[in-house]
């Protein structure tokens, strides 16, 4: 199961500074790697320090890490709904992502101009929302019409659908996204997802300040964050140009040095990739043996038969039963033997739901 967020942002906002700390994210999780796909797209690891934990008492051939893949997104200025700058290409490959990372520039620095000419992450949240929302606007009026002509001779979906397009021409028509609009019923919820519209995906603000409000944020921050209040998304302050300082330190030791003189307990760009894996509601489940230590990604509230099947559909299809320890019960007791010994291993049936940093191990059979 693979996580792309792209990264989204005026010119001279920070977004491609901190594109680049990303691509340094190994140094920060001291040995998990980076890998770049395409100059804008790079695949990074989700930072999990149980892996480590387990690794030391497992001594595995290797860890596996969850993975997340970025996507620097330029091209966006005003217009881009209409084809302005890199226009559709753009919109496009927001479109492709599970979600959004939104970089608003709150900092004043004379040295580097903004293209408004003023410093206002609102004015700035503002300009971008309302390109996605033209183009979400284009896509409910090209579908509506012909929605509303099937619902007319009597189908049922085209009804619900009509119903859900309705609502989100409303709310984007007064200037809001489609992710402020809930729906009641299970029907309206599964043809709202269909429609893959570019505002309903979730979005996480990040506010590159300077190196000064990296712990506290200020005013500018201040405001996006009441902003972001509005419509259930949340913030996190980075200071873009610090983490490159960050970044550019050769030893794991020198950056946690860096880090405690600044006060802060990890990197912000550990903490953004932690953010925008839990911002799908994702969590890991662990797999523990001499071969590897490997986290797997699965949807939150999923059921142990569910992340059986993200090994491999097989141990869904055949699926007997998991054997589960959890994390602080193994960190503990040193071993799967003594855990068992402890009767601490859980052995779960289908109903199971499994809890983030289970280790699991399943029976089955095809």
């Amino acid at each position: 199961m693979s996580l792309k967020c792209g990264i989204v942002g005026l010119p001279n906002v920070g977004k491609s500074t901190l594109f680049n700390c990303l691509s340094s994210a190994k140094a920060q999780a001291a040995n998990f790697p980076f890998c770049t796909i395409e100059p804008n797209v790079g695949v990074i690891t989700v930072p999990d320090e149980r892996l480590t934990r387990l690794a030391e008492i497992v001594h595995p051939g290797r860890i596996v890490p969850a993975t997340c893949e970025i996507v620097d997104i330029a091209g966006l200025v005003k217009g881009a709904s209409k084809g302005e700058g890199l226009g559709n290409k753009f919109l496009g490959n927001i479109r492709e992502t599970d979600a959004i990372i939104h970089v608003l520039r709150c900092f004043d620095d004379d040295n580097i101009t903004h293209v408004d000419g003023t410093i206002d992450p609102i004015r700035d949240k503002e300009i971008i929302d309302t390109e996605l929302q033209l183009k979400d606007l284009e896509t409910i009026e090209s579908r509506l019409s012909k929605e509303q002509k099937t619902a007319a001779a009597g189908n049922k979906e085209a009804k619900v659908m009509v119903n859900v397009l309705t609502a989100y021409k409303k709310a984007l028509d007064e200037g809001r996204n489609a992710r402020t609009v809930t729906f009641d019923s299970q029907e309206e919820e599964k043809a709202a997802h269909d429609l893959f519209l570019l505002t309903s995906k979730p979005v996480l603000y990040v506010c590159n300040v300077d190196e000064t409000a990296a712990m506290t944020g200020n005013a500018y921050s201040k405001r996006v964050e009441k902003a972001a209040q509005t419509e259930g998304a949340e913030v996190l302050i980075i200071a873009a140009k610090t983490e490159e300082d960050i970044a550019s330190l050769e030893t794991y030791e020198d950056k946690k040095m860096f880090l405690d003189e600044l006060g802060l307990a990890e990197s912000g760009v550990n903490r953004l990739i932690k953010k925008a894996y839990s911002l799908l509601n994702l969590e890991t489940f662990i797999t523990a043996g001499e071969m590897e230590v490997k986290a797997w990604t699965y949807h939150k509230g999923w059921k142990a038969p569910q992340c059986a099947g993200v090994i491999h559909t097989d141990f869904e299809k055949g699926f007997i039963r998991a054997e589960v320890i959890k994390y602080q019960d193994y960190i503990q007791y040193g071993s799967e033997a003594a855990v068992r010994e402890a009767g601490k291993l859980g052995v779960e049936g289908k109903d199971y739901v499994v809890q983030d940093g289970d280790i699991m191990h399943f029976r089955f059979n095809v």
